[in-house]
C-alpha cells in the first residue's frame, strides 16, 4: 500500500491528527515494498542477461548528449543507464565494486545477484521469513567458497602460459575475441613488466600501464610499447625529431619568468634601461637551460610551461622538449626510465635523469605523439590500442581492462577455475548435497541457492542457443556421474569438457562474485518498508525564502539516494 503524508495514522486525545512524515513523503511497507525492490533487481538482472558469455550480445546506449556506446560489459552497460530505482542503484554498485576489485565477472554478479532475489521471492511467497532465507544463502555462500577452493587449480607463479588462457578466456566474450590470442600475449608481457615479487606472490599496480587509443588501422595493430606514449608533440619546430641514448630531465616547474603576485612598476627614464630588462629575463632563461644542458640531459619532459625564449635555446643545444605533461604521467615517466621528478632546477643533477633508447616524435593518424622507449628495465609501459573506428577503440580498451586485472588477480592469487559454468554446476550439485543435511527452513533457501548458482550455466547454453532445461539435465547428470568439468561449450553449442577447450578463470573473480552477490541479496530481502522523500518544487514565485524551497529539494533527493 502506498500512503501519502499521514504514513503513520495517530490521533492526539483530541482527535487531532499527528503527522509524522514530511508532507509528499510516500511510504511502501510490507509486501508490497518487498516486491517492488524484487522486482526492480530482477529487472536489471535481465537487462544485461543476454550479453553474458562468448555468445552474448552488445548493447548500444545513447546518453542525453547523444554519446554512443557499444559495449557488453555489464560495469560499463549499468552505469550508463542511469538507473533511477533505489534497489536497482543496489545493483549498479555491486558491479561497480566487482570491476574495482577484480575488474571482471561485471555481468554474472548482477545474475546471480537476481537469480538469488528470484528464488527467495518463491519462499517469501510460502511465509518463509527474510532473515531465514538470508542465514541460509550465508551459510550456502560459505559452502559454496569451500567448494570452489576444492575444485580450483593451483597454477605456478608467473607462468606465461596459464596467464595467457586466462586473459584468453576473459576477451573471448568481448568485441576483440577474434585477436584474443594476440592482445592475451600483449596484456601478459605488460603485466609482467610492471609486476614486482612481494613473498610469494606478485604485486602489481595496473596504474603503471598506460593504456592509449587511437582509432585508424585495425585491432591487430595494437602493440606494446616498453615505455610511454605521450599524447603531445614536440614544442619547437627547430628541435630534433628523434633522439637515441636519450638522458630526460623530469621537471615539475615552469621554465617561464613568474610574474609577481603583486603590482610591480618600473620607472624606466631612457629605452637603454628597457633593453636592459629584456635582456635580463633573456640571461634568466638562459641560465634555465645551461642548467638542463650542463647535467647532460638531451631531452626535457616539463609538467608545466615552457616560455618561447626558453624554447629557442632549447632548439639551440638540441634538446627536445615537451611541456604541459600530465603529473599521472610524469610519474609514469619515472617509473619507466628511472628518472627523478625535480620540483625546481636547482635540485636537478645527473643522477636525476632518466634513461631511454629512444625518444621520438611520431604521426599517428593526424595527432604527432611523443615515444619515449627503450628502458633497460621499465616499472611501467604503455598499450597503443588500435583500432577501426572511435567504438571498437573504446570497446577494446575496456576488454583490456578487463584483461589486464585478471592477469592480475592470477598473479595476486595463483589458482583458477575451468569456465563455462562448470564450477557454477559443481557447487550446485554439491550445495543440494549439503542441503539435506540441515534442519529447519534453512534447507529451503540452501536449495534455492543451489538453484539460482545454475542460472549462470543455463544463460551461457540460452545465449548460445542452446536449450535451457536440456543443459540443465546435462549438466546435472554429467556433474552427478563426477564429471566435475564439464560445462557449456559456448563455441560447439554442447556440453563438454571445459579443461580439453582451453576454457580458465580466476579462482578470485568467482570467490569476488559469491561474496558480493550474496551481500546484495541479503541487503535487498531484509528491506520491507521504503520512505521515499519527494522532491519539493520550491515555493511559489514572491513566496519568501527561495534558498531554503531550494535546500528542501536537495533534502529530497538525499532521501532518495539514501534508500
Amino acid at each position: 500500500m502506498i500512503m501519502s503524508t499521514q504514513a503513520i495514522p495517530a490521533v492526539t486525545s483530541t482527535g487531532q491528527p499527528v503527522i509524522i512524515l514530511k508532507e509528499g513523503t510516500s511510504q511502501t511497507k510490507g509486501r508490497e515494498a518487498q516486491r517492488n525492490n524484487i522486482m526492480a533487481s530482477k529487472l536489471i538482472a535481465e537487462v544485461i542477461k543476454s550479453s553474458l558469455g562468448p555468445r552474448g550480445m552488445d548493447k548500444m546506449l545513447v546518453d542525453s548528449m547523444g554519446d554512443v556506446t557499444i559495449t557488453n560489459d555489464g560495469a560499463t552497460i549499468l552505469k550508463e543507464i542511469d538507473v533511477q530505482h533505489p534497489a536497482a542503484k543496489m545493483m549498479v554498485e555491486v558491479s561497480k565494486t566487482a570491476d574495482n576489485e577484480v575488474g571482471d565477472g561485471t555481468t554474472s554478479v548482477v545474475i546471480l545477484a537476481g537469480a538469488l532475489i528470484e528464488k527467495a521471492e518463491e519462499l517469501l511467497d510460502k511465509d518463509v521469513h527474510p532473515t531465514i532465507i538470508v542465514d541460509g544463502y550465508k551459510k550456502a555462500a560459505k559452502q559454496a567458497l569451500r567448494t570452489l577452493k576444492e575444485i580450483s587449480i593451483p597454477v605456478p607463479l608467473g607462468n606465461k602460459e596459464w596467464l595467457s588462457k586466462v586473459a584468453e578466456t576473459s576477451m573471448a566474450s568481448k568485441l576483440v575475441f577474434r585477436e584474443a590470442g594476440e592482445l592475451a600475449k600483449i596484456v601478459v608481457d605488460a603485466v609482467l613488466s610492471v609486476a614486482e615479487k612481494d613473498g610469494e606472490t606478485y604485486k602489481v599496480d595496473i596504474d603503471d600501464i598506460k593504456v592509449e587509443k587511437k582509432a585508424g588501422g585495425s585491432l591487430r595493430d595494437t602493440r606494446l610499447i616498453k615505455g610511454i606514449v605521450l599524447d603531445k608533440e614536440v614544442v619547437h619546430a627547430g628541435m630534433p625529431k628523434k633522439i637515441e641514448g636519450a638522458r630526460i630531465a623530469l621537471v615539475a616547474a615552469p621554465l617561464e619568468i613568474e610574474k609577481t603576485e603583486f603590482d610591480a612598476k618600473i620607472n624606466i627614464s631612457n629605452p637603454d634601461q628597457i633593453k636592459a630588462f629584456l635582456d635580463q629575463e633573456n640571461i634568466m632563461l638562459k641560465e634555465m637551460v645551461d642548467k638542463i644542458s650542463g647535467v647532460g640531459a638531451n631531452v626535457l619532459i616539463c609538467q608545466k610551461g615552457i616560455d618561447d625564449t626558453a624554447q629557442h635555446y632549447l632548439a639551440r643545444e638540441g634538446i627536445l622538449a615537451v611541456r604541459r605533461v600530465k603529473q599521472s604521467d610524469m610519474d609514469k615517466l619515472s617509473r619507466a626510465t628511472g628518472g627523478r621528478v625535480v620540483t625546481t632546477l636547482d635540485d636537478l643533477d645527473k643522477g636525476d635523469l632518466g634513461k631511454a633508447a629512444t625518444v621520438e616524435e611520431r604521426k599517428i593518424e593526424e595527432d604527432r605523439w611523443v615515444f619515449v622507449e627503450g628502458s633497460k628495465n621499465p616499472k611501467s609501459v604503455t598499450i597503443l590500442v588500435r583500432g577501426g573506428t572511435q567504438r571498437v577503440v573504446d570497446e577494446a580498451d575496456r576488454s583490456l581492462h578487463d584483461a589486464l586485472m585478471v592477469v592480475k588477480d592470477v598473479l595476486a592469487k595463483p589458482a583458477v577455475v575451468l569456465g563455462g559454468g562448470a564450477p557454477e554446476a559443481e557447487i550446485s550439485r554439491q550445495l543440494m548435497e549439503y542441503a539435506n543435511t540441515l534442519g529447519g527452513r534453512e534447507q529451503l533457501a540452501v536449495e534455492k541457492f543451489a538453484e539460482a548458482m545454475e542460472t549462470i550455466p543455463l544463460t551461457l547454453a540460452e545465449n548460445a542457443g542452446i536449450d535451457p532445461i536440456d543443459t540443465q539435465v546435462e549438466l546435472r547428470s554429467a556433474h552427478g556421474q563426477g564429471k566435475k568439468n564439464f560445462g557449456v561449450d559456448v563455441m560447439n553449442a554442447k556440453i563438454a569438457d571445459m579443461e580439453s577447450v582451453g576454457v580458465y578463470e580466476p579462482a578470485a573473480v568467482k570467490e569476488q562474485i559469491i561474496k558480493a552477490a550474496v551481500e546484495t541479496a541479503g541487503m535487498i530481502l531484509r528491506i520491507d518498508d521504503v520512505v521515499a522523500a519527494t522532491k519539493s518544487a520550491g515555493p511559489p514565485p514572491g513566496a519568501g525564502g527561495g534558498g531554503m524551497g531550494g535546500m528542501g529539494g536537495m533534502g529530497g533527493m538525499g532521501g532518495m539516494g539514501g534508500m
